[in-house]
This record gives structure tokens, C-alpha cells and sequence, in this order.
């Protein structure tokens, strides 16, 4: 990560510079861009050192919830110094006569060109790691390497843009292309923006557990002997590779205190051998009715539950 943040820092440093020789609103959007990709890159890197510190007194549950902090910060980032100066540079290139040099627009061509291969190369090393780290299903699970993928696909398409924005520009003489390439690059910029900040949301105010973990977890307290039934059960993800498990279950009647703390540990432990991610387990032995768990957010699937 350390060699793509310094890449999208030189890249940066040459769109700029090329921008303000070609006077080119699509080349200087693109070096917003970069600017926002490489501050979203330090972003990350706190993330994944924040993230793995063990649970301490203030924060029991550990620090796993940091990587979608950094990911909602980054996410923010790409809107404001990405979207935003790109929208801006586009519609001052629609209401302003500006006049550009030739040869400043093949030395932008060239940058961008250059550009291009960095950033396909990047995409194609993120790719990688989301295959290797199990498909796409389970690759972008994490919030890090899902913003990698979203930033270096979107840089791949804005260079895009700005390619033939600025190429329209020079064949036609009409400035409309590459104001119209930098709005294209603003509006790109500011839908993932908002794609990443959903989810770094959603993930922050407490998301469940997978579906097909919850599954596993009930199906596993319901084979249970001593367990009746199975009031309700709630999961919260509490980091990328870690949720927590509360369960309401009723057990049969005739058990002692301390059979109940047996069966309670035998079963804990089989939750954590069954999902992993479970790391933190709790039962509420209750003789709550079921008609009454079946009106809780957890038994009727609404949002909040599992």
C-alpha cells in the first residue's frame, strides 16, 4: 500500500502539473483525483494498524469497527476533493474562453497515458488479492481492499474520460468535450463516494451477520437437547472477521444451576468452533413465550436482527 500511495502521489504531481501547462479542466479534474486517492490511501493504512489492536477496558469489543471508520473517511474524501473540484472545474470550462496550447495537450495525453498503465496495473494487483482472498463474495468483504478496487476502477475509467474528453477537444476545438469529460469524472467520482460511504455506514451503526452464519448459529442451538426452543437471536458484526452472538433460548425444564452453566459453555464453544468469526458469544436463558420473541426485531427478520 505504501508503493501505491507513493505512485498515486507522482501521478498526482504530474496530472497537476500538465493541467495547469494545458490549461485542461478534464487533466486538472484527474489530478483532484489523484490527490483524493492518495489521501485515501493514508486513510487505509490507519485503518488496517488501528483495526488490529486487541480489546482493552474502554473498548471491550475491540477495535475492528476502525476499518470502517477510515473507510467513511475516505469515502468522504473522494467526494469533496474528487466530485466536487471535478464538477467545479467542468462548468468553469462551459462559462470560460480559455485558450490551450497544442504541445501542452500531447505532453497531457502522454501523463495520462502513463496514468493509465499505473492504474490498470493497480487494478489488476487488487483484483488479485480479492481473488486470492476468496472471490468476490468473500474478497470484498473488507472495506480496505473493497475502496482499493472502487478507487482504482473508477482511476481507470476517469483517465478514460479524460483521455478522450481532452482528444475531442483537440480534433474538434470544442472546450463542451472536455468540460463534459471532467462532469462525467465529478458525477463517477461522486456515485462511488456514495456506494463506499453507504456501506462504511451501515457496517458503523451496527450490521448483522451474514445471513448463511445466523443460519448456521440457530440450526446449532436448535439441534440442542437441552434447548426447548429458540427465542430470538441477534449477531452484530464487530470487525471484518469478527461479529458478536446474542442468543434468547428456553431450555428444558428439570436443570440445575450448574447443569446450566455446563450446557451453556458446551455450547458457546460449539458456535465458536462452527463460525469462526463468533467471537464474542452470549445466552439469555429466558421463559419468555415464543409469541412474545416472535415480535422481536431479531425473530421477524426486520433490520437489526438476524
Amino acid at each position: 500500500m505504501l508503493v501505491a500511495l507513493a505512485a498515486n502521489l507522482v501521478i498526482a504531481v504530474a496530472k497537476a502539473i500538465g493541467g495547469l501547462a494545458a490549461g485542461s479542466p478534464a487533466l486538472l479534474s484527474e489530478a483532484a483525483h489523484s490527490v483524493a486517492d492518495s489521501l485515501n490511501e493514508v486513510f487505509l493504512l490507519a485503518a488496517l494498524r488501528r483495526s488490529r489492536r486487541p480489546a482493552d477496558r474502554r473498548h471491550p469489543f475491540g477495535y475492528g469497527k476502525e476499518r470502517f471508520f477510515w473507510s467513511l473517511l475516505a469515502a468522504v474524501g473522494i467526494f469533496v476533493m474528487g466530485g466536487c473540484f471535478s464538477f467545479f472545474q467542468g462548468f468553469e470550462a462551459l462559462t470560460s474562453e480559455t485558450e490551450e496550447k497544442l504541445s501542452g495537450y500531447v505532453a497531457g495525453l502522454i501523463v495520462l497515458g502513463i496514468a493509465l498503465l499505473a492504474e490498470g496495473g493497480s487494478l489488476l494487483r487488487a483484483l488479485y488479492q480479492v481473488r486470492r482472498q476468496g472471490g468476490a463474495g468473500a474478497g470484498l468483504r473488507d472495506p480496505a481492499l473493497r475502496t482499493v478496487v472502487a478507487e482504482d476502477g473508477t482511476a481507470v475509467l476517469g483517465v478514460t474520460l479524460a483521455m478522450v474528453g481532452m482528444a475531442l477537444h483537440m480534433v474538434t476545438g470544442q472546450a463542451v468535450w472536455e468540460a463534459s469529460a471532467s462532469i462525467a469524472i465529478g458525477a463517477l467520482l461522486v456515485y462511488v463516494a456514495f456506494r463506499l460511504g453507504r456501506d462504511a455506514r451501515d457496517q458503523l451503526i451496527g450490521e448483522a451477520a451474514d445471513p448463511e452464519s445466523s443460519g448456521r448459529i440457530c440450526a446449532l442451538l436448535r439441534a440442542q437437547p437441552e434447548i426447548d426452543s429458540v427465542e430470538a437471536l441477534f449477531t452484530m458484526k464487530t470487525g471484518l472477521d469478527t461479529a458478536l452472538v446474542a442468543a434468547r433460548v428456553d431450555l428444558v425444564p428439570g436443570m440445575d444451576s450448574e447443569r446450566v452453566e455446563e450446557v451453556a459453555v458446551r455450547i458457546k464453544r460449539s458456535i465458536g468452533s462452527t463460525v469462526p468469526e463468533a467471537d464474542q458469544i452470549f445466552l439469555d436463558v429466558t421463559d419468555r413465550p415464543a409469541r412474545e420473541a416472535a415480535e422481536s426485531p431479531a425473530a421477524t427478520g426486520e433490520r437489526g436482527g438476524a
